[in-house]
């Protein structure tokens, strides 16, 4: 078998970044960033200054949502509470942000890791994340994104089909018991793995991370037509499932095929909004705005550019939507799957309680304007 290939994403540079820059499209309408990590990796520090700069940037950031990216973990006590240190460390972050008295509600909603495989011994651990958070627990993500042609996760790679694991499935019960969501990254070859997922666990709330991680790297560059057809179909049938969501963002990656970090100057608005607007497009069109939510992924996305230009491009993106469509796809439906507007509404875990029964009722929008393809 071929050795996988270690794809490495570029770290951001604040001088390459400052070459380009663009006045703020429509700076008033409200956003919630329902995707951003902290961290200190070696040169790409991003911690509550860093972030305060981008969020300041000129956009409206109204509030932000943290996303698990296996940083500041205990480095003692039991295995499976360790990553319960990210969400205390990530908790100071927002109590330090409301000191200050930022604009912006930082980290008002957590999404912490939890191994699903613990099986009933996970619910300590989702107990234990929701008294560290202070009211700002909202659910895990435990990533999947697995392909033999590729390394590139920041930890060890999830086994084949985690999803179907009995174990896995006993523990991932106790989101839907206690009210929590689950955030998914997986590439578009296991998105039926999600849909299977999805409908035998009907009442759960999911969200698709990245536009569901669209393969263009490796074997598959050069392939973006082949890619599409595929994703799209799989897209298709994941939507047919009202309770995943997609969170639109997260193509500025290596494993997306693109090369923009390779460019004299970063790339423009228009430049982004050209290469992701067939894949967003196809979302909305799929899964309706009420279900679709724009994200940064910073600083992630920030190797290939920055925090202006990139939500400048959303905005073009959804440029011929309606106010209604654009309200959702801005702050709308994060607000309501994360409790993450500036209300500050606090999230308690109790058994057998559901938050979003009425939110998964609601009839989806549908976009108006067909797909595009790439």
């Amino acid at each position: 078998m071929t050795a996988p290939i270690a794809l490495r994403h570029p770290v951001p540079k604040s001088e390459w970044l400052g070459k380009l820059t663009e006045d703020i499209l429509e700076p008033e309408l409200p956003i919630v960033d329902p995707h951003h990590h902290l961290w200190d990796h070696p040169g790409n520090r991003y911690y509550l200054d860093e972030l305060l700069a981008d969020v300041n940037s000129g956009h409206n950031i109204v509030s932000t949502v943290f996303l698990q990216c296996f940083w500041a973990y205990r480095k003692d006590g039991p295995e499976a509470m360790k990553p319960v240190g990210e969400t205390e460390f990530v908790a100071s972050v927002a109590a330090e942000a409301e000191r200050r008295g930022t604009r912006t509600k930082l980290c008002a909603g957590i999404v912490g890791y939890a191994d699903c495989r613990l099986g009933d011994a996970v619910e300590e651990v989702l107990r234990a994340h929701a008294e560290a958070a202070d009211g700002r627990f909202r659910g895990i993500r435990q990533i999947t994104a697995r392909h033999h042609r590729f390394l590139a996760s920041l930890a060890a790679p999830p086994p084949f089909a985690l999803m179907a694991d009995p174990a896995f499935r006993r523990g991932f019960a106790w989101l839907g018991k206690q009210g929590l969501s689950y955030d998914a990254f997986m590439y578009h070859t296991q998105l039926d793995q999600m849909a299977e997922l999805a409908r035998a666990f009907p009442n759960t709330p999911m969200v698709l991370n990245h536009v569901g991680g669209p393969i263009g790297a490796g074997p598959y560059r050069g392939k973006g037509e082949a890619v599409f057809a595929a994703w799209r179909s799989a897209m298709r049938t994941l939507a047919a499932c009202p309770n995943v969501f997609v969170k639109l963002g997260g193509l500025a990656m290596v494993v997306n095929g693109l090369d923009f970090h390779e460019n004299i100057l970063p790339p423009s608005s228009g430049e982004l909004a050209a290469a992701w607007r067939p894949w967003m497009e196809a979302c909305i069109e799929d899964f309706g705005a009420g279900r679709c939510m724009f994200e940064s992924n910073f600083p992630v996305d920030k190797g290939m550019c920055s925090y202006p230009v990139l939500w400048n491009a959303f905005k073009r993106i959804a440029g011929a939507a309606s106010a209604a469509e654009k309200a959702a796809l801005f702050h709308g439906t994060a607000e309501r799957f994360y409790r993450a507007g500036v209300t500050g509404v606090r999230c308690f875990i109790i058994t057998g309680s559901s938050w979003h029964g009425a939110f998964l009722a609601r009839p989806r929008q549908r976009h108006g304007r067909p797909a595009s393809r790439p």
